[in-house]
């Protein structure tokens, strides 16, 4: 998730060094930005043991409800565009480091720890007569 999040400031640095910020029309520049976070964070949901990156997921989707707002009512006032693209982010750092503290606590107490789903349930074919 770290490096997700750095990667989505990265590259919103990028974006802001050859196009001013501009919440007046559709932004793609941040609509990318956004597409990669939400596609990034619910992959990571998926295989993750935890419940904090569905949360987080969740909050990396909401900024594409604000793109579509915007897509259907240019006339919405940039005020409330780069409220709705911008809010839900402001608690992803806390929730990672919230989810960070808990993990290492846990183990401290001495558990294992399981991150990561390691393999799928495999499908097998059955056979006829089986």
């Amino acid at each position: 998730m770290t490096g997700i999040a750095l990667a989505m400031v990265g590259a919103d640095l990028l974006l802001h060094r050859f196009v001013p910020p501009e919440f007046a029309t559709m932004d793609t520049g941040h609509l990318v930005i956004d597409l990669f976070g939400a596609a990034s964070t619910t992959l990571l949901a998926l295989y993750a043991h935890r419940f904090w990156p569905m949360v987080v997921a969740v909050l990396h989707i909401l900024p594409l409800l604000a793109h579509t707002s915007r897509f259907f009512d240019l006339a919405m006032h940039p005020a409330a565009y780069l409220t709705m693209q911008v809010s839900s982010s402001w608690l992803v750092p806390p929730i990672l480091i919230l989810a960070t503290w808990r993990h290492r606590r846990r183990l401290r107490q001495g558990g294992n720890d399981p991150s990561w789903q390691i393999s799928w349930p495999r499908w097998t074919p059955r056979t006829v007569g089986s």
